[in-house]
């Protein structure tokens, strides 16, 4: 199926960790609790663009570190669209949705490797 999405890339996610597999999944654990998308929605509820921009750049960063490839996918679009001072209404929802769903993967990936 040419349209599966991906949220968590065990591979390139441990790689990036030198193959410590054990701390890849610590840190995806630790990702679950610490994260800016409250922030980025306050902030773009605010209209505060310059918060919202750090935030939605501290998730993407976050997401691409990790390996979290429909997070950082999402997340890009939307600091790019505050950027442009253009937020489409359904962006955030998109990120939202997507960030729950990684969360989801994140557990069963854990469940099953940690």
């Amino acid at each position: 199926m040419a349209d599966e999405v991906t949220y968590v890339n065990i591979n390139e996610g441990a790689s990036r960790v030198m193959n410590n597999t054990k701390l890849y999944f610590k840190l995806l654990d630790k990702f679950k609790t610490s994260t800016n998308l409250g922030d980025l929605e306050a902030a773009l509820a605010a209209g505060d663009m310059e918060k919202a921009q750090n935030a939605a750049h501290t998730v993407k960063g976050v997401a691409g570190n990790l390996s979290l490839s429909e997070l950082f996918k999402q997340s890009m679009e939307l600091e790019t669209q505050i950027k442009a001072k253009a937020v489409k209404p359904d962006q955030l929802e998109k990120v939202k949705t997507v960030f729950a769903a990684t969360i989801q993967e994140i557990d069963k990936v854990i469940a099953q490797n940690g």
